[in-house]
This record gives structure tokens, C-alpha cells and sequence, in this order.
């Protein structure tokens, strides 16, 4: 995994239970391209500028680990340490989706602030 400073977007994806066919919806409307990111049994799909190829997100199945988390489009922020913020985010009201669970070489989780918002965050 790249490093990045705490603070910055990593990451954007949408988790949906039928990626398939929402990743053509998006192609469709903002002209996204797609390409299959394999996952065993399956496939997700990263997506990506067609002018820069510059892979931007991924829309990725709600299945297996990924079930619990909601059919948004998250971003995914870098945080110096999962368990932490995790630990500060519970602290200060908000409640955890998903995780923290391990994801190459980091972990990641999914949040909720006590108004309701979802944000990944991300060891960088």
C-alpha cells in the first residue's frame, strides 16, 4: 500500500448486492470504463477515468466480509492507526459498520458519526 498522510482520501467504492449490473449504470451515466478486480469466486470491478485510465473506486459485491457494509458510496480516509480512531470514534458517539479488519498490508473500518454519516477509514 502507498503512504499517505493522515487526513487524505485513499479511496472511493460503492458495495452493492448486485455490482454487475450498478457498475453499467454508472458507466452509462458519468462515463465511467470498468474493468473485473477478481475476489475468488466472483469478481468486483474497479472503475476508472477512460481519458486518464486513472482507477478512481471500485463498486465491489455486498457478499462474504463485505455484507455489512452499506450500499453507499464511501470514501476511505488514511488514519495513522485504525484501532485509534476506531477507539475515538466510539468515544465521541459514532458507531462502528464494519471492522476493523485487515486489507493488504493495513487495516480498515467503517464508521458512523453520531448524525448518521459513513466514512472508511484506513491505515496509510
Amino acid at each position: 500500500m502507498s503512504s499517505y498522510p493522515p487526513g487524505a482520501v485513499v479511496w472511493r467504492d460503492l458495495t452493492v448486492p448486485n455490482a454487475s449490473e450498478i457498475k453499467d449504470f454508472y458507466a452509462a451515466v458519468v462515463g465511467w470504463k470498468t474493468a473485473p478486480h477478481p475476489m475468488g469466486d466472483y469478481d468486483d470491478y474497479n472503475i476508472f477515468v477512460p481519458s486518464t485510465d486513472e482507477v478512481v473506486g471500485g463498486v465491489c459485491h455486498a457478499r462474504g466480509e463485505n455484507a455489512k457494509i452499506p450500499p453507499y458510496w464511501l470514501i476511505y480516509v488514511a488514519v495513522e492507526n485504525v484501532e485509534a480512531a476506531v477507539a475515538k470514534c466510539l468515544e465521541l458517539g459514532g458507531k462502528v459498520i464494519d471492522g476493523p479488519r485487515k486489507m493488504g498490508e493495513g487495516s480498515f473500518a467503517v464508521i458512523q458519526d453520531p448524525a448518521g454519516g459513513v466514512l472508511g477509514i484506513i491505515e496509510g
